[in-house]
């Protein structure tokens, strides 16, 4: 054998291991740069579409902490969501040894607001909640708020939209025809480019300015996915934590979820019109270990 053979077989298992080193460092690149590749705004809207017709019911409990007196009954509220796609809504709020604050209604064409601690029902049209007077305010950003975790933020058919990549994530952009006939941007949404979920969102006025700021944080699984292709193992995520900053320099809102549960049947009783409800009922019950419980007439 000559000597020049004899070198590159002894060479051999070092281009092999060199080999293996190098596509070692090569293949986690290519797969981030794969998970980070542009996406199309019709892509975008598609995806809130797809997430909106994932959940048809949503229950969960909460907690809000309000900072700088957007909510003027209390600093810290306990509540329950219910929700029925695609757009009744119902929220109850409680102080924190349970006694009830507040439970607003909300549905296409309606609300309502029933104050039981000073005995009053409030109703109207979501589109002009003057009758609340300064409760409006921080009833419109509790929807807002919500909004991200039952997926009711998608993208009106009407509504003109293109997408600008900022680094890590995709912003897209909302616009949405004034009464002169131009466009003005509406709203603003950031995605993860690799998980593309929504991480921030922008309200704006008619004006350009920032009407409100919502970051959704801590998405975690709330059951699985049938036929979307939304995240890659088939999961429903939603954000645990949502944190509001009002454009207006109001203050703020956070809300942290102890339980979703997404698709679960509801009794009429969850969804049942604020007016019809009995102002002494609605308590939030806390169990022997600290856990909060549903009032009882929602329970199964």
């Amino acid at each position: 054998m000559s000597y020049w053979r004899k070198s590159a077989l002894c060479l051999l298992p070092y281009v092999t291991v060199l080999c293996f080193v190098a596509a070692g460092c090569t293949t986690p690149v290519q797969r981030e740069e794969a998970d980070m590749k542009a996406a199309t705004a019709d892509e975008l809207t598609a995806l809130l579409q797809q997430r909106e017709r994932a959940v048809e019911t949503m229950k969960g409990l909460f907690s809000a902490k309000v900072r700088g007196g957007i909510i003027p009954i209390t600093t810290r509220v306990e509540g329950a969501v219910y929700y029925r796609r695609p757009s009744a809504m119902r929220l109850r709020g409680f102080t924190a040894i349970g006694s009830e604050l507040f439970e607003f209604l909300q549905t296409d064409d309606q609300f309502t607001l029933r104050l039981p601690t000073m005995g009053r029902v409030l109703s109207g049209h979501p589109s002009d909640m003057s009758e609340m007077g300064k409760l409006a305010r921080p009833f419109q950003l509790s929807v807002w708020a919500m909004s991200g975790v039952l997926g009711t933020g998608t993208i009106d058919a009407g509504d003109t939209v293109r997408v600008v990549d900022e680094g890590d994530r995709h912003r897209l952009e909302v616009f949405r025809a004034s009464p002169s006939g131009s466009l003005t941007i509406h709203r603003r949404l950031w995605f993860n480019r690799q998980t593309r979920l929504v991480v921030k969102e922008d309200r704006l006025t008619e004006l350009g300015e920032i009407d409100a700021t919502i970051v959704y944080e801590d998405f975690r699984p709330v059951g699985e996915m049938t036929g979307l292709s939304i995240s890659g193992d088939g999961q429903l995520l939603r954000p645990f934590k949502i944190s509001l900053e009002d454009g207006q320099g109001r203050g703020s809102v956070q809300v942290t979820f102890h339980e979703l549960i997404p698709n679960a049947t509801l009794k009429p009783s969850e969804l049942a019109h604020a007016s019809n409800a009995l102002p002494d009922t609605g308590r939030l019950a806390t169990g022997t270990d600290g856990a909060r419980q549903l009032p009882n007439q929602d329970l199964p």
